[in-house]
């Protein structure tokens, strides 16, 4: 029987879209569903402010009068026009081993660029450099983060048939949590903090949090901004970001570097996972999954998740990243946390990457970006 592709418009027809990986996966033990909410407003466009400067349309495969795969295509215009591309990008691409069905929902998203006069596609990528983006190639055999895609090894082989080619890649570690501070990154951070041209600042209540948030995350922006495929944060998705993520973070693992002016210079966050709590929940957030989620929260949790590590690229070279990486080591230590995960990170990104170099880590996961000329 032939492929059936069908755009998405209806509520129901994104509510199908959103659920079909948690179908596709149900039985792989390393996959982390997203909560359908989130998705479901992600791909909303008066709930989701980057539809400012980005366009989608979402596809459907029908095989056999069931559901064999969905992707969504991105147009990103802040991205071609600060990187002066001419790109559509692909998301969510998720099917079942047939090569008729991966192609087909392609070759619609490639169909819907060249109507609109693209002549590239590229990714996994999202509406921004907070998005999920990259295609696992490499940790399989690893639970999925709750902020990353998850999918099969056979997408690869996909991937390489569809004609796409490496762009680039993001890399991630697990971390061991040390059992004392690191005495050259303790040294470094105390001496920066006794000149006086730094302060540390941690936070026990959410309205300072996020009082400071909006000045941290245009930190985030700064230091973002030169790496591939980022576009700027605009203050509407700034705020949404804040809105989103204030009410979840343990403040315990939150900290800002200011300088002597008082301008947040560094920025970390990082959450305790969420990725076993959003599989028992298999993605829903009522009735149970509130529930999962908020005892991962509030309950011990031997593994931390790095969602924003950032230092503002003047002062990347007098050693501030000591300073925040010390502070969130002692309260990692305090709270007897056992390993952290980085996150992707591009493979480019020297400047991260040496941040890590004092650590017991292992690149456990690698994704990748492809990309195509159309």
């Amino acid at each position: 029987m032939a492929i059936i592709i069908k755009e998405v418009i209806t509520k129901k027809d994104l509510l199908r879209w959103v659920r079909f990986p948690n179908d596709l996966y149900k039985n792989d033990e390393f996959f982390v569903p997203f909560l359908e909410n989130d998705e479901i407003d992600t791909f909303t466009k008066d709930k989701n402010p980057s539809y400012e400067f980005c366009e989608t349309k979402l596809f459907l495969a029908y095989k056999d009068g069931e559901i064999a795969g969905r992707i969504a295509g991105l147009i990103n215009h802040a991205y071609n026009k600060k990187w002066k591309k001419n790109a559509i990008r692909f998301t969510r691409f998720d099917f079942i081993d047939d090569y008729e069905v991966s192609h087909a929902l392609f070759e619609a998203v490639v169909k819907w660029g060249r109507e609109r006069g693209f002549n590239e596609i590229m990714g996994p990528m999202g509406f921004n450099d907070t998005d999920h983006q990259g295609m696992l190639i490499y940790g399989y055999d690893q639970l999925n983060m709750s902020v990353t895609f998850y999918n099969h090894p056979y997408y690869m082989d996909h991937m390489e048939r569809l004609g796409l080619t490496k762009a680039i890649d993001w890399i991630e570690y697990k971390i061991k949590c040390p059992a004392e501070p690191n005495p050259r990154i303790e040294r470094l951070a105390n001496r920066l903090l006794e000149r006086g041209k730094y302060t540390v600042v941690t936070y026990t209540d959410r309205k300072t949090l996020y009082n400071d948030a909006f000045e941290a995350f245009e930190v985030v922006d700064k230091a973002e901004a030169v790496l591939f495929g980022t576009v700027p944060l605009t203050s509407a998705v700034i705020k949404n970001m804040i809105d989103n993520y204030i009410p979840l973070v343990d403040l315990d693992y939150i900290c800002s570097v200011k300088d002597n002016d008082g301008h947040i210079v560094a920025f970390g966050v990082m959450v305790p996972s969420l990725a076993k709590a959003f599989k028992k929940a298999n993605g829903r957030m009522f009735p149970f999954g509130i529930v999962h989620m908020l005892k991962a929260l509030k309950s011990y949790n031997d593994t931390l998740e790095m969602y924003f590590v950032a230092v503002d690229p003047s002062h990347q070279t007098f050693g501030v990243p000591a300073i925040l990486m010390d502070t969130l080591v002692r309260k990692c230590i305090e709270n007897k946390v056992m390993y952290c995960e980085t996150g992707p990170m591009l493979e480019t990104n020297g400047a991260v990457h040496g941040m890590w170099k004092y650590f017991d880590k292992e690149q456990h996961k690698r994704r990748r970006c492809y990309s195509k000329l159309i």
